[in-house]
């Protein structure tokens, strides 16, 4: 019989073979959301929760960094996958990035991706829970009519609950949206009290590592146009 570990593992091959095959395919482009545009958020707790994980159970205030992007990179009205990535700060002076991607908001369909027509209308989420003290959870964001989103988490099969507000600065603040050479990786970190489940880390990590992979290979390969030689 087929370990989980084992059928973990080969899929994460697999994807990562994948990755590899679309990397190769758009050779100027990220594989996955190509296109995006990465701006500075404030993410505004409320606390109160009682899931046992500081970053959806006690208040806080960060500013954080985000990138809203669409799968395959289709303009509307095409139908394609919503991204919204989020680098939040953790308690130990690093980041942790949440990934999430339009789906249903069903007890079944939030486990199905849901390819929309028009980008910020829908609902998104993350797909894989992470581990909690008290088990695991999902998380998902609302779109708001300001612009921004409601964070909310959920048991595997339960009821949403908000815990938070992101929103976007604008201009006055000194953020400009526009899209930037960041990568954001979900599986290396995850907010406070939070874990990413060993199994999710190998199925999902080593296709993040092949993307980081040809994009570095591109950035070596790209003439500098200030020197005539390569970067």
């Amino acid at each position: 019989m087929t370990s989980p570990h084992l059928l973990s593992t080969v899929l994460g091959r697999v994807l990562a073979g994948g990755v590899a095959g679309l990397s190769r395919l758009r050779s100027t482009e990220k594989p996955m959301h190509p296109r995006g545009s990465v701006a500075t958020a404030s993410l505004r707790r409320y606390g109160g929760a009682v899931s046992g994980a500081a970053f959806l159970d006690t208040p806080g205030q960060d500013d954080v960094l985000v990138r809203t992007s669409r799968s395959v990179g289709l303009p509307p009205p095409w139908p394609d996958v919503d991204g919204l990535a989020v680098r939040v700060p953790t308690d130990d002076g690093g980041h942790a990035d949440v990934l999430l991607s339009s789906t249903g908001r069903g007890r079944v369909t939030r486990y199905l991706l849901a390819p929309a027509r028009h980008a910020r209308t829908t609902f998104l989420g993350c797909l894989v829970p992470f581990r909690s003290p008290s088990g695991p959870v999902l998380l998902g964001a609302d779109p708001t009519a300001g612009g921004g989103w409601d964070l909310s988490w959920a048991r595997p099969w339960g009821t949403w609950h908000r815990f938070a507000t992101l929103e976007p600065f604008d201009g006055r603040h000194g953020s400009t949206p526009g899209d930037a050479p960041v990568t954001f990786d979900p599986v290396s970190a995850a907010p406070d009290g939070l874990e990413v489940y060993p199994w999710h880390r190998r199925i999902r990590g080593p296709g993040y590592a092949a993307a980081r992979r040809s994009r570095s290979q591109e950035h070596r390969a790209t003439p500098d146009p200030r020197s005539g030689v390569e970067a």
